[in-house]
């Protein structure tokens, strides 16, 4: 801070002595060492203060900077995956249209299969009633009855077991 020697700060304890006497000369330097003390602190709050200030500062200017970075990769990706979506709607639209174009001369040649024709000649001979009467077979109201418990057989799910045979051997 200042540049004071040796030799300067004997001649201000001489002076300091000469003013102030023997007696009253600890008191002052005391106080002036407190003095000294708290502008040294404050001096270091506001430089630790105008540090902080300033890291802050940058800090912003990092995540503006980070921020628009995002950005931009975020509209990049977009449009690439917009012109992906165009090329493979397009693609498919394309192969749709070449798949319809083969596939309609040989539908209109296909007889209808054998296999239809037979369901649909059985399908008129069976009854309505028979029919109805085969889909309600499954369908019944009845609950099923509780399985039959077997105690020669140890039970995992922690019931007790009434009778259990012990060997002895």
């Amino acid at each position: 801070m200042f540049d004071i020697g040796f030799s300067e700060l004997l001649l201000i304890g001489i002076v300091a002595l000469v003013v102030f006497g023997p007696e009253e000369l600890p008191r002052v330097a005391r106080t002036v060492g407190h003095l000294l003390g708290k502008m040294r602190r404050y001096v270091a709050d506001v430089k630790s203060d105008i540090s902080r200030e300033m890291e802050a500062s940058e800090m912003k200017t990092l995540v503006a900077d980070v921020q628009e970075s995002a950005r931009s990769l975020q509209a990049s990706i977009n449009e690439q995956a917009q012109a992906f979506q165009a090329e493979l709607s397009a693609g498919a639209a394309a192969v749709e249209q070449e798949v319809k174009a083969l596939a309609e001369p040989v539908v209109q040649e296909l007889p209808p299969p054998a296999e239809t024709q037979a369901v649909a000649v059985l399908l008129e001979q069976v009854p309505a009633e028979t029919v109805a009467a085969e889909s309600d077979l499954f369908a019944s109201s009845e609950p099923t009855p509780p399985p039959q418990r077997d105690d020669s057989q140890l039970d995992l799910f922690g019931m007790p077991v009434e009778s259990v045979k012990v060997h002895k051997g």
